[in-house]
């Protein structure tokens, strides 16, 4: 029987995969994983799946060149999310190892997330609950409606498409920069460049892509182009904010306000000296955290062990053309590369 080694420890299997998706996968394959509280290391991997020929991977550890070449009969990664940049492609490439991943089934989750965090910020319950809980007398903040603001979204994707329709069921107008999406036939909604979104927008929620493109896409010159009464919101990556100049745009009243669920620490969690600032509501990288999101990218990678298993590409390939080594373990029928002779 084939073996298969999940990278989750118990707590990250029990949250981002599941008892169903595992017993599925039991069904067909020897499943292993790394049966412990703490967090899954590259010696750890190295010691349980030696002789696993695929590997469904959790965010942590990374799949580098190193681990893979310590797993001789490895075939497969299958990463149970839509965020590769994790496993080492080129050396999978290389070394004929397929590498999937799963669809954005967390749409609704973050984008809700995005939401509460708008409704938070514009009537500062963050600051009201704290202040009750700590028994401090309580100040009245004058709140502001999300009906009627402008809600500027960077990346009209998945997440961002379905906070657009919660926004504009609220009474929302919405602003979008996305290069890549063609929005012209869309009613109201206005697309337009980085600079006129952040000029006119009443909340900036980033949900791009981490690319070399969208590096500190969102910088200094970024705040001090929005409005001091805005509010900025990353449920993106990390990668995308300068975050040395959000806190520089926050103590000086740049803007009013911000909502982090990513960052800079480790597992892309907003950094203390972000989470601690009075302007900062910050949560722990759990915008996509729900069991809908959770069971839709778990059942994803199953679908992609059993096609696997019965010698089938499965959707979600990233590297098909690559995969030699696949081909010849589970007898899949992979296309050539230019140049390439076929069988």
């Amino acid at each position: 029987m084939t073996r298969l080694f999940l990278t989750h420890n118990r707590p990250a299997l029990a949250h981002y995969f599941g008892q169903h998706a595992l017993e599925l996968l039991r069904q067909v394959a020897d499943v292993s994983f790394h049966d412990s509280d703490n967090e899954t290391t590259h010696q750890d991997i190295i010691r349980l799946a030696r002789d696993c020929q695929i590997l469904v991977s959790f965010r942590i550890p990374a799949i580098t060149a190193e681990l893979m070449s310590a797993l001789p009969n490895l075939a497969a990664v299958c990463r149970v999310a839509v965020d590769i940049r994790n496993i080492d492609l080129d050396y999978a490439n290389h070394h004929g190892i397929l590498v999937t991943r799963a669809s954005p089934g967390f749409g609704p989750s973050v984008a809700e997330w995005a939401l509460g965090a708008m409704i938070s910020l514009a009537r500062h319950m963050a600051v009201a609950y704290n202040s009750y809980q700590n028994g401090q007398a309580p100040k009245p903040l004058m709140g502001r409606e999300l009906r009627g603001s402008n809600l500027g979204i960077i990346g009209y994707g998945t997440i961002g498409q379905y906070l657009g329709r919660l926004g504009r069921a609220l009474g929302m107008n919405l602003i979008i920069c996305d290069p890549y999406a063609h929005l012209a036939d869309a009613q109201g909604i206005i697309q337009t460049q980085l600079d006129d979104l952040l000029a006119r927008s009443d909340f900036v929620v980033c949900l791009a892509p981490a690319t070399a493109e969208t590096t500190h896409l969102i910088n200094a010159s970024a705040f001090q182009k929005m409005k001091r009464s805005a509010y900025f919101i990353n449920a993106s990556r990390a990668e995308l904010v300068n975050e040395h100049d959000l806190i520089q745009a926050l103590d000086a009243g740049q803007i009013a306000g911000c909502a982090i669920d990513v960052g800079s620490a480790k597992d892309q969690m907003p950094p203390l000296t972000l989470a601690s600032h009075p302007k900062v509501l910050a949560t722990p990288h759990v915008g996509g955290l729900t069991p809908e999101a959770a069971e839709h990218q778990a059942m994803d990678s199953v679908r992609q062990v059993h096609a696997l298993l019965q010698g089938m590409l499965p959707d979600g390939c990233v590297n098909a053309a690559h995969a030699s080594r696949a081909k010849q373990v589970f007898g899949l029928a992979v296309p050539a590369l230019a140049g390439e002779k076929t069988e």
